[in-house]
Protein backbone atom coordinates (compact mmCIF):
# COMPACT_ATOMS: atom_id res chain seq x y z
CA UNK A 1 0.00 0.00 0.00
CA UNK A 2 0.81 3.66 -0.33
CA UNK A 3 0.53 4.84 3.27
CA UNK A 4 1.09 8.39 4.55
CA UNK A 5 0.97 9.73 8.08
CA UNK A 6 -0.06 12.93 8.92
CA UNK A 7 1.24 13.95 12.02
CA UNK A 8 5.24 12.06 12.47
CA UNK A 9 4.85 12.66 16.37
CA UNK A 10 4.98 10.03 19.07
CA UNK A 11 2.22 8.02 18.34
CA UNK A 12 2.51 9.03 13.80
CA UNK A 13 6.27 7.87 14.72
CA UNK A 14 5.65 4.66 15.85
CA UNK A 15 2.89 3.72 13.45
CA UNK A 16 4.94 4.84 10.23
CA UNK A 17 8.15 2.87 11.32
CA UNK A 18 6.83 -0.35 12.34
CA UNK A 19 4.60 -0.29 9.08
CA UNK A 20 7.53 0.97 6.75
CA UNK A 21 9.77 -1.71 8.51
CA UNK A 22 7.75 -4.17 6.90
CA UNK A 23 9.11 -3.74 3.88
CA UNK A 24 5.77 -4.67 2.11
CA UNK A 25 4.56 -0.59 2.30
CA UNK A 26 5.70 2.94 0.59
CA UNK A 27 5.44 5.02 4.23
CA UNK A 28 5.43 8.59 3.51
CA UNK A 29 5.38 11.75 5.55
CA UNK A 30 3.46 14.98 6.05
CA UNK A 31 5.03 16.87 8.19
CA UNK A 32 7.31 19.88 8.75
CA UNK A 33 9.77 21.93 10.58
CA UNK A 34 12.95 20.23 12.03
CA UNK A 35 10.63 16.54 12.44
CA UNK A 36 10.62 16.81 8.32
CA UNK A 37 14.41 17.93 8.15
CA UNK A 38 14.99 14.82 10.72
CA UNK A 39 12.66 12.09 8.78
CA UNK A 40 14.82 13.13 5.00
CA UNK A 41 17.99 12.90 6.53
CA UNK A 42 17.43 9.38 9.06
CA UNK A 43 14.23 8.21 7.43
CA UNK A 44 11.28 6.46 9.69
CA UNK A 45 12.98 5.72 13.65
CA UNK A 46 11.48 4.18 16.47
CA UNK A 47 13.55 3.38 19.84
CA UNK A 48 12.55 0.03 21.82
CA UNK A 49 13.38 -1.82 24.40
CA UNK A 50 15.15 -4.01 21.77
CA UNK A 51 17.21 -1.08 20.74
CA UNK A 52 16.73 1.29 17.50
CA UNK A 53 14.11 0.44 14.79
CA UNK A 54 15.12 2.09 10.98
CA UNK A 55 13.21 1.69 8.22
CA UNK A 56 13.12 3.60 4.54
CA UNK A 57 11.13 6.75 4.32
CA UNK A 58 9.26 6.40 0.85
CA UNK A 59 9.12 10.35 0.88
CA UNK A 60 8.68 13.00 3.54
CA UNK A 61 7.51 16.92 2.39
CA UNK A 62 4.98 19.46 3.88
CA UNK A 63 3.24 19.93 0.94
CA UNK A 64 0.63 17.24 0.14
CA UNK A 65 0.16 18.02 -3.23
CA UNK A 66 4.50 16.19 -3.16
CA UNK A 67 3.15 12.95 -1.87
CA UNK A 68 0.18 12.68 -3.81
CA UNK A 69 -2.55 10.10 -3.45
CA UNK A 70 -2.53 7.58 -0.99
CA UNK A 71 -4.24 4.09 -0.45
CA UNK A 72 -4.40 4.88 3.17
CA UNK A 73 -3.90 8.22 5.06
CA UNK A 74 -3.34 7.81 8.61
CA UNK A 75 -3.58 10.87 11.06
CA UNK A 76 -1.68 11.51 14.23
CA UNK A 77 -1.63 15.18 14.74
CA UNK A 78 -3.10 16.64 18.00
CA UNK A 79 -7.20 16.90 17.66
CA UNK A 80 -6.93 20.76 18.07
CA UNK A 81 -4.73 20.73 14.91
CA UNK A 82 -6.82 18.96 12.59
CA UNK A 83 -9.32 21.87 11.47
CA UNK A 84 -6.33 23.44 9.93
CA UNK A 85 -4.95 20.66 8.63
CA UNK A 86 -7.54 18.43 7.31
CA UNK A 87 -8.40 20.67 4.29
CA UNK A 88 -4.59 20.58 3.07
CA UNK A 89 -4.85 17.23 2.79
CA UNK A 90 -7.05 16.94 -0.53
CA UNK A 91 -3.72 15.91 -2.91
CA UNK A 92 -3.81 12.77 -0.79
CA UNK A 93 -7.21 11.78 -1.04
CA UNK A 94 -8.82 9.85 -4.11
CA UNK A 95 -11.87 7.97 -4.32
CA UNK A 96 -10.56 4.70 -2.58
CA UNK A 97 -8.43 6.09 -0.07
CA UNK A 98 -9.10 5.58 3.19
CA UNK A 99 -8.71 7.54 6.41
CA UNK A 100 -8.08 6.57 9.73
CA UNK A 101 -7.47 8.79 12.60
CA UNK A 102 -5.03 7.10 15.39
CA UNK A 103 -6.15 10.66 17.52
CA UNK A 104 -7.11 10.76 21.35
CA UNK A 105 -10.73 11.78 22.63
CA UNK A 106 -14.26 12.18 20.28
CA UNK A 107 -13.54 11.93 16.61
CA UNK A 108 -15.38 14.61 14.87
CA UNK A 109 -17.70 11.96 12.47
CA UNK A 110 -18.82 10.37 16.49
CA UNK A 111 -21.68 11.74 15.99
CA UNK A 112 -23.48 10.66 12.92
CA UNK A 113 -24.85 7.36 14.06
CA UNK A 114 -26.09 8.04 17.45
CA UNK A 115 -29.43 7.13 18.57
CA UNK A 116 -30.13 8.92 21.87
CA UNK A 117 -33.73 8.72 23.02
CA UNK A 118 -35.14 9.82 19.38
CA UNK A 119 -32.90 13.11 19.77
CA UNK A 120 -31.19 12.91 16.65
CA UNK A 121 -31.63 15.61 15.55
CA UNK A 122 -29.58 17.14 17.89
CA UNK A 123 -26.29 15.64 16.10
CA UNK A 124 -27.10 17.08 12.59
CA UNK A 125 -24.33 19.61 13.16
CA UNK A 126 -20.22 19.08 13.88
CA UNK A 127 -19.65 19.14 17.77
CA UNK A 128 -18.79 22.81 18.40
CA UNK A 129 -15.58 21.61 20.72
CA UNK A 130 -14.39 19.75 17.39
CA UNK A 131 -15.25 21.35 14.57
CA UNK A 132 -17.01 24.21 15.04
CA UNK A 133 -16.36 25.65 11.47
CA UNK A 134 -17.36 22.29 9.68
CA UNK A 135 -14.06 22.10 8.05
CA UNK A 136 -12.93 18.62 9.42
CA UNK A 137 -15.86 17.53 7.91
CA UNK A 138 -16.44 18.89 4.44
CA UNK A 139 -12.52 17.94 3.98
CA UNK A 140 -12.13 14.11 4.59
CA UNK A 141 -15.04 12.25 3.25
CA UNK A 142 -16.98 10.53 5.81
CA UNK A 143 -17.64 7.40 3.91
CA UNK A 144 -14.02 6.81 3.53
CA UNK A 145 -13.06 7.01 7.30
CA UNK A 146 -12.26 4.08 9.72
CA UNK A 147 -12.35 4.22 13.25
CA UNK A 148 -9.71 3.78 15.47
CA UNK A 149 -8.21 3.45 19.37
CA UNK A 150 -4.89 3.42 20.26
CA UNK A 151 -3.61 1.55 23.23
CA UNK A 152 0.11 2.38 23.43
CA UNK A 153 2.26 4.45 25.18
CA UNK A 154 4.84 6.76 23.17
CA UNK A 155 6.64 9.58 23.81
CA UNK A 156 9.51 11.93 21.18
CA UNK A 157 12.58 12.12 22.03
CA UNK A 158 14.07 14.03 19.41
CA UNK A 159 12.38 15.56 16.22
CA UNK A 160 11.96 12.12 14.26
CA UNK A 161 12.44 9.77 16.63
CA UNK A 162 9.44 8.39 18.36
CA UNK A 163 10.13 5.89 21.66
CA UNK A 164 7.75 2.86 22.70
CA UNK A 165 7.45 2.36 26.23
CA UNK A 166 4.62 -0.05 26.49
CA UNK A 167 1.25 -1.43 24.67
CA UNK A 168 0.61 -1.60 20.74
CA UNK A 169 -3.02 -2.38 20.59
CA UNK A 170 -4.68 -0.72 17.49
CA UNK A 171 -8.74 -1.17 17.48
CA UNK A 172 -10.12 -0.87 14.26
CA UNK A 173 -13.65 -0.28 13.23
CA UNK A 174 -16.79 1.19 10.73
CA UNK A 175 -17.99 4.28 11.89
CA UNK A 176 -21.45 3.06 11.80
CA UNK A 177 -20.22 0.48 13.22
CA UNK A 178 -20.17 -4.11 12.23
CA UNK A 179 -17.55 -5.52 10.10
CA UNK A 180 -16.45 -4.84 6.80
CA UNK A 181 -13.94 -6.19 3.92
CA UNK A 182 -11.88 -2.85 4.30
CA UNK A 183 -11.22 -3.34 8.07
CA UNK A 184 -10.14 -6.57 7.69
CA UNK A 185 -8.04 -5.64 5.35
CA UNK A 186 -6.17 -2.70 6.87
CA UNK A 187 -6.62 -4.97 10.68
CA UNK A 188 -4.15 -7.51 8.74
CA UNK A 189 -1.92 -5.39 7.30
CA UNK A 190 -1.56 -3.70 11.03
CA UNK A 191 -1.25 -7.36 11.96
CA UNK A 192 1.27 -8.32 9.96
CA UNK A 193 3.46 -4.97 11.12
CA UNK A 194 3.27 -6.52 14.87
CA UNK A 195 0.72 -4.69 16.70
CA UNK A 196 -2.05 -6.02 18.11
CA UNK A 197 -4.70 -5.03 15.90
CA UNK A 198 -8.18 -5.79 16.60
CA UNK A 199 -11.78 -5.87 14.39
CA UNK A 200 -13.97 -3.88 15.95
CA UNK A 201 -17.77 -4.51 15.40
CA UNK A 202 -18.27 -1.10 17.95
CA UNK A 203 -15.70 1.25 17.17
CA UNK A 204 -17.71 4.09 19.00
CA UNK A 205 -18.11 2.20 22.35
CA UNK A 206 -13.89 1.59 21.90
CA UNK A 207 -13.42 5.47 21.92
CA UNK A 208 -15.95 6.04 24.65
CA UNK A 209 -14.18 3.07 26.84
CA UNK A 210 -10.65 5.12 26.08
CA UNK A 211 -12.11 8.22 27.05
CA UNK A 212 -13.67 7.36 29.85
CA UNK A 213 -10.32 7.02 31.71
CA UNK A 214 -8.98 9.30 29.95
CA UNK A 215 -10.74 12.38 30.98
CA UNK A 216 -10.21 12.39 34.07
CA UNK A 217 -6.34 11.08 34.56
CA UNK A 218 -4.85 13.37 31.37
CA UNK A 219 -6.64 17.00 32.91
CA UNK A 220 -6.27 16.35 36.96
CA UNK A 221 -2.22 15.53 36.23
CA UNK A 222 -2.12 18.32 33.82
CA UNK A 223 -3.72 20.36 36.71
CA UNK A 224 -1.50 19.04 39.58
CA UNK A 225 1.35 17.92 37.85
CA UNK A 226 1.18 14.57 39.69
CA UNK A 227 1.89 11.35 37.96
CA UNK A 228 -1.19 8.88 38.33
CA UNK A 229 0.11 7.07 41.40
CA UNK A 230 -0.20 10.64 43.30
CA UNK A 231 -3.55 11.60 41.71
CA UNK A 232 -5.41 8.02 42.42
CA UNK A 233 -3.78 7.41 45.98
CA UNK A 234 -5.09 10.71 47.08
CA UNK A 235 -9.25 9.77 48.09
CA UNK A 236 -10.71 13.38 47.21
CA UNK A 237 -9.06 13.76 44.36
CA UNK A 238 -9.84 9.77 43.30
CA UNK A 239 -13.82 10.56 44.15
CA UNK A 240 -13.61 13.70 42.54
CA UNK A 241 -12.27 11.38 39.34
CA UNK A 242 -15.30 9.25 39.77
CA UNK A 243 -17.74 11.22 39.95
CA UNK A 244 -16.43 12.87 36.43
CA UNK A 245 -16.96 9.42 35.35
CA UNK A 246 -19.45 8.51 36.33
CA UNK A 247 -21.01 11.26 34.85
CA UNK A 248 -19.41 10.14 31.30
CA UNK A 249 -20.87 6.98 32.17
CA UNK A 250 -24.75 8.13 32.04
CA UNK A 251 -23.88 10.14 28.86
CA UNK A 252 -22.69 6.87 27.07
CA UNK A 253 -25.50 5.17 28.33
CA UNK A 254 -27.91 7.84 26.23
CA UNK A 255 -25.79 7.06 23.40
CA UNK A 256 -25.44 3.91 22.70
CA UNK A 257 -22.09 3.52 24.35
CA UNK A 258 -22.98 1.71 28.09
CA UNK A 259 -20.02 0.97 30.73
CA UNK A 260 -20.92 -1.73 32.47
CA UNK A 261 -17.86 -1.16 35.18
CA UNK A 262 -17.70 1.19 37.79
CA UNK A 263 -14.88 3.58 38.07
CA UNK A 264 -13.45 2.19 40.84
CA UNK A 265 -13.18 -0.80 38.56
CA UNK A 266 -10.83 1.45 36.15
CA UNK A 267 -9.21 2.87 38.43
CA UNK A 268 -7.76 -0.35 39.87
CA UNK A 269 -6.69 -1.09 35.82
CA UNK A 270 -5.12 2.46 35.71
CA UNK A 271 -3.20 2.14 38.77
CA UNK A 272 -1.13 -0.72 37.66
CA UNK A 273 0.49 1.11 35.22
CA UNK A 274 2.10 3.16 38.26
CA UNK A 275 3.76 6.62 38.62
CA UNK A 276 3.61 8.04 34.81
CA UNK A 277 2.92 11.14 33.05
CA UNK A 278 -0.35 11.74 31.05
CA UNK A 279 0.36 13.18 27.32
CA UNK A 280 -1.29 15.97 28.89
CA UNK A 281 1.07 16.63 31.61
CA UNK A 282 3.73 16.13 29.03
CA UNK A 283 2.32 18.86 26.95
CA UNK A 284 1.79 21.48 29.36
CA UNK A 285 6.26 20.59 30.78
CA UNK A 286 6.60 20.94 27.36
CA UNK A 287 4.82 24.38 26.57
CA UNK A 288 2.83 22.52 23.99
CA UNK A 289 -0.82 23.05 23.30
CA UNK A 290 -3.46 20.87 25.46
CA UNK A 291 -5.55 18.46 23.75
CA UNK A 292 -8.57 19.60 26.01
CA UNK A 293 -11.67 20.04 24.16
CA UNK A 294 -11.87 16.43 22.31
CA UNK A 295 -11.12 14.79 25.91
CA UNK A 296 -12.87 16.77 28.23
CA UNK A 297 -15.05 19.36 25.87
CA UNK A 298 -16.67 17.54 23.68
CA UNK A 299 -17.90 15.00 26.54
CA UNK A 300 -19.80 18.39 28.32
CA UNK A 301 -21.18 19.51 24.84
CA UNK A 302 -22.60 16.42 24.19
CA UNK A 303 -23.97 16.15 27.85
CA UNK A 304 -25.88 19.61 26.74
CA UNK A 305 -27.15 18.48 23.98
CA UNK A 306 -29.26 15.66 25.63
CA UNK A 307 -29.82 18.31 28.44
CA UNK A 308 -27.99 16.57 31.20
CA UNK A 309 -26.74 17.71 34.15
CA UNK A 310 -22.80 17.52 34.68
CA UNK A 311 -21.57 19.53 37.38
CA UNK A 312 -18.15 17.46 37.94
CA UNK A 313 -17.06 17.38 34.54
CA UNK A 314 -18.19 21.64 33.97
CA UNK A 315 -15.75 21.75 36.86
CA UNK A 316 -12.87 20.10 35.23
CA UNK A 317 -12.99 21.56 32.14
CA UNK A 318 -13.57 25.17 33.27
CA UNK A 319 -9.93 24.41 35.72
CA UNK A 320 -8.03 22.85 33.31
CA UNK A 321 -9.00 25.23 30.31
CA UNK A 322 -7.73 28.37 33.14
CA UNK A 323 -4.64 26.07 33.42
CA UNK A 324 -4.23 26.56 29.54
CA UNK A 325 -5.17 29.48 29.11
CA UNK A 326 -2.96 31.04 31.83
CA UNK A 327 -0.17 29.05 30.12
CA UNK A 328 -1.35 29.88 26.72
CA UNK A 329 -1.65 26.34 25.93
CA UNK A 330 -5.39 26.48 25.54
CA UNK A 331 -7.68 28.91 23.12
CA UNK A 332 -11.58 28.95 23.22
Amino acid sequence: MKICIVGAGAIGGFIGTKLAATGSHEVSALARGDTLAALQQYGWRLSTNSGLVQAALHMASSDASELREQDLIIIAVKSQSLGQVAPALAPLIGKHTLILPAMNGVPWWFMKNVQADGLQAAWNKPLQSIDPAGHIQRALPEGQVIGCVVHASTSVESPGLAVHHGGQKLIVGEPAGGESARASRLVEALSHAGFEAIHSKNIRYDIWYKLWGNMTMNPVSAITGATIDRVLGDKLVRNFCSSVMLEAQAIGARIGCKIDESPEDRHAVTAKLGAFKTSMLQDVEAGRAIELDAIVGAVREIGERLEMHTPSIDALLGLTRLLGQSKNLYKI
